[in-house]
């Protein structure tokens, strides 16, 4: 049986793409803003393309904030992508030094890539988690970056793991500096690269994700 699975529509732009690649994998795609939709489906997908703060208030008028929030309460799985993975910080640095509020799933906030190229825009390698689902079986593979900003430090610790029994699984990836890649934590995933613009490899994750729904 195919797992459904929501594409979060909240104006964050162009998520065709997406919805292609979940469908090409197998699973039952439908590109909605609608709440009972999202939070019915065996997996929610949210994108971010652009801005931080334009991202949180799309998600803020499109009511995603209490979504992903009752989804999570419920041990129902959300993957966020690009900005998708950012909001679910803190917050952010961009566009301004003042720090915008973010979700606040995990603790930390988004700030500027300093790096002798910005935006880091283009495939890079990533340093898998040990035992990672997303990456199982595309551990040394590359992946597609667009994006400026992005979480530098990993402030869970033992213990404070939020929704789940075992310890997050985090990836990094470097550009100019280390950077927060890629993040398992129960059922909150998230990818700064777009999975659906990864090619093979980036298919093969999004597969390994829907296998877990």
């Amino acid at each position: 049986m195919s797992r459904t699975v929501v594409v979060l529509e909240y104006g964050s732009g162009n998520v065709h793409s997406a919805v292609r690649a979940l469908e090409h994998v197998g699973a039952d795609v439908e590109l909605t803003s609608d709440g009972a939709a999202a939070l019915a489906a065996d997996g929610l997908f949210v994108p971010g393309v652009g801005n931080f703060h334009a991202c949180m208030a799309g998600l803020a008028d499109a009511g995603g904030p209490l979504v992903i929030d009752r989804r999570l309460a419920g041990g129902r799985p959300v993957l966020g992508v690009c900005v998708g993975m950012q909001v679910l910080f803190d917050g952010s640095t961009e566009p301004s030094a003042t720090p915008i509020p973010g979700l606040g799933e995990w603790p930390g906030t988004v700030t500027r890539l300093q790096a002798p190229v910005v935006p880091h825009m283009g495939w890079s390698t990533v340093e898998a988690a040990p035992g990672s689902m997303l990456f199982a079986g595309v551990e040394g593979e590359r992946f597609y970056f667009v994006h400026s900003y992005a979480a530098h430090t990993w402030d869970l610790a033992p213990g404070d793991e939020h929704f789940a029994a075992v310890r997050p699984r985090v990836t990094w990836a470097t550009h100019g500096e280390r950077f927060v890649a890629a993040v398992e934590n129960g059922p909150l995933c998230a990818t700064q690269f777009h999975p659906e613009k990864s090619g093979e490899a980036g298919l093969a994750l999004l597969e390994n994700w829907v296998r877990s729904l």
